[in-house]
């Protein structure tokens, strides 16, 4: 299997699509948000300032993401799918950096494609627990939990995220339209991109997926 990167505007499901090629075809799942909040949840020295950014609704700087994510690539064995990086050509290129200096390179560039007003519902839907991180949205009937606020699997009460609302999405939505629309093209040129229109059931987007994949 070859390394996938997944695009898309906050709310498109791509840590959902991400966790079902891993347990499918047991890619490495790398999700530059949850190294993040590792730091943030571990108290590191720099989990204050990523912790504003990220509640706020804005990016954290280049050179905190691409540390984390190249000490992450270092201690994976086979394929991965990267979901949330890069997000500017900038952080593209520091990407090729990367996997040239570890002897990797990306198969696909999969671009979800999503309306700024389907996206916003799923945002102010979205439920997550706590403990295993499994998303949950009370507007769709697939993906609602078996018993209200309650994580199926680990029993706990879900959690919102500080960042899901309207206010913080419309500024990462923009950020995303403004900075990271310009990668299609980029990678385009490359050969490597290809479109899947959003589907609110996540088995319907994933055939999308493997027909690309496979």
């Amino acid at each position: 299997m070859e390394n996938i990167i997944f695009i898309a505007p906050p709310a498109t499901g791509k840590s959902t699509q991400s966790k079902m090629l891993v347990e499918k075809y047991h890619y490495n799942y790398i999700s530059t948000g949850k190294l993040l909040r590792k730091e943030v949840s571990d108290n590191k020295p720099l989990a204050k300032d990523i912790k504003k950014m990220i509640d706020t609704g804005n990016l954290v700087s280049d050179e905190i993401v691409t540390k984390l994510l190249e000490v992450k690539l270092k201690k994976i064995n086979g394929p991965f799918v990267l979901d949330g990086y890069p997000r500017n050509i900038s952080q593209a290129k520091n990407l090729e950096l990367i996997l040239k200096k570890l002897n990797l390179n990306i198969g696909h560039i999969i671009y979800i494609d999503i309306k700024y007003d389907e996206a916003i519902k799923r945002v102010k839907g979205r439920l997550i627990c706590p403990q295993c991180n499994k998303v949950y949205n009370i507007h769709n009937n697939v993906m609602k939990p078996k018993h209200d606020n309650i994580c199926d699997e680990c029993l706990i009460k879900l959690i919102v995220r500080p960042d899901d609302n309207e206010e913080a999405y419309k500024k990462r939505y923009n950020i995303f339209v403004n900075e990271t629309k310009p990668l299609l093209e980029y990678y385009h040129k490359q050969g490597l991109l290809s479109i899947v229109e959003d589907s609110f059931y996540p088995d319907e987007a994933f055939s999308k997926i493997e027909k690309i994949i496979l």
